[in-house]
């Protein structure tokens, strides 16, 4: 959410970065709303005061016994307060259309970020390792003889429809590993804060963390009114809810493993084979609450945190960064990171990670209290996953396919695979 201030103290500059989003002409109609609405409540403050002053003119007629003042003035003051009520509340209705305006319009990109339409125009960054040759005919991970009595297609969508997957046997225990090694990296070597949450969440939370109200077709909701989560993000960031917390108590590093739910609502007809997009997926998310002056190196620490899990797994990637086009609703700057997919010959995103500066916080209402005192000021708020695990999954899967239909395996899942490193042909850990 963005600040009126800032807006009505810098039209040109806030309406030049809306142009960069694509967006063109709301800082007129931003600034019209809040003339209007100020307006209305100038108003409505002057006759408040003027109905004191009658008021108290009405006591001083009643105490002399002029009883023909006393009737003209308390009628009076009994048409200046249905005025007041009707300007008070086209305030209230002018507030609540420039609150909506506000909750709709997308995150300011830093300078930094290059400009461009779609993902044509980002710009990488960096690439990690070399794609592995292979002397035989690169298979899709749906494709691979090992790989297949363990990625149950059929029964996910008997049960609950397409884009649903069931797991069974070794993959599933791959699948299962790879959510630990992630989450004791993130633990043991970056200092996050592991962190269990719901699932179900109240509407005001996707509202804060900006899920809501402008993209409610993209999420699950219960008949009870629970929000389904799209990704820990959600519960991580809306820890700080409305709080008010010491500086000292900042940066706040925190990692999730968890259950997502996305309805793909934009989606249809991509990645309908194999299990790259579902419905219900896993993920291990990274949220880093902090201030203002670190967290653009925040950004860039947490960025090095997902690439890490990656390198670990001896699984090649680029980062690249987003432009203004494709960046998401709600980020400053996205670093997405890109694992390679022999199966598909491409490289496809396992991770995204954004910087927010105070655009959550501020539809949060979260606050810290700076190092010696003053005016509270708001968070700044990151998040970026570390990494989605089904696509980990596919990429292990692909990346360490064999000629015979076997997988051999990373050596840093070995320890939780009870020391087992294949997938032979038949879907047995071995």
């Amino acid at each position: 959410m963005h600040d009126i201030r800032a807006i009505r103290d810098n039209p040109d500059a806030f309406e030049a970065a809306l142009q960069r989003r694509g967006l063109s002409g709301l800082t007129a109609r931003i600034l019209s709303l809040d003339e209007a609405r100020r307006g209305c409540i100038s108003r409505a403050e002057t006759g408040q005061a003027a109905q004191n002053q009658a008021s108290k003119q009405v006591g001083a007629a009643k105490a002399r016994g002029d009883d023909a003042e006393f009737d003209r003035l308390r009628a009076e003051v009994a048409d200046s307060k249905a005025e007041i009520a009707r300007m008070q509340a086209e305030a209230a209705d002018l507030d609540g259309q420039l609150r909506d305006m506000l909750m709709g319009i997308p995150n300011l990109p830093l300078d930094r970020v290059p400009d461009g339409a779609d993902e044509d125009d980002n710009v990488e960054l960096r690439r990690w390792g070399s794609p592995r040759a292979l002397d035989f005919p690169a298979r899709e991970h749906f494709e691979i003889a090992g790989v297949v009595p363990g990625m149950d297609f059929a029964t996910g969508a008997k049960l609950s429809g397409s884009r649903f997957t069931v797991l069974k046997g070794g993959v599933a225990r791959i699948h299962r590993a790879l959510a630990q090694f992630m989450v004791d990296l993130h633990v043991d070597k970056h200092g996050l804060e592991e962190t269990w949450t719901p699932v179900l969440v109240l509407e005001e939370m996707m509202v804060g963390t900006g899920q809501l109200p402008k993209f409610g077709e993209d999420s699950y909701q219960t008949r009870e009114g629970w929000w389904l989560i799209p990704t820990a993000e959600v519960t991580l960031t809306n820890t700080v809810h409305g709080d008010l917390v010491d500086h000292a108590s900042l940066p706040r590093r925190m990692v999730a493993h968890s259950q997502c739910f996305r309805s793909e609502a934009g989606s249809a007809g991509r990645d309908t084979t194999g299990m790259l997009r579902q419905h219900q997926f896993e993920k291990v998310e990274m949220v880093s609450i902090t201030d203002a002056e670190t967290g653009p190196a925040e950004h860039d620490r947490m960025t090095r945190c997902a690439e890490a899990v990656l390198e670990a797994l001896d699984l090649p990637y680029r980062t690249i960064v987003l432009c203004t086009g494709d960046m998401g609703f709600g980020a400053r700057i996205t670093h997405d990171i890109e694992v390679w997919l022999p199966g598909q010959d491409r490289y496809r995103e396992i991770s995204s990670i954004s910087y927010c500066g105070d655009f959550q916080a501020r539809r949060m209402n979260a606050r810290y209290r700076p190092e010696g005192g003053g005016k509270p000021e708001f968070l700044h708020t990151l998040n970026g996953s570390g990494l989605a695990v089904g696509r980990a999954l596919i990429a292990v899967l692909e990346n360490g396919q064999q000629a015979d239909g076997s997988v051999d395996l990373p050596a840093a899942l070995h320890p939780y695979l009870g020391g087992k490193t294949r997938l032979t042909p038949e879907g047995r850990l071995s």
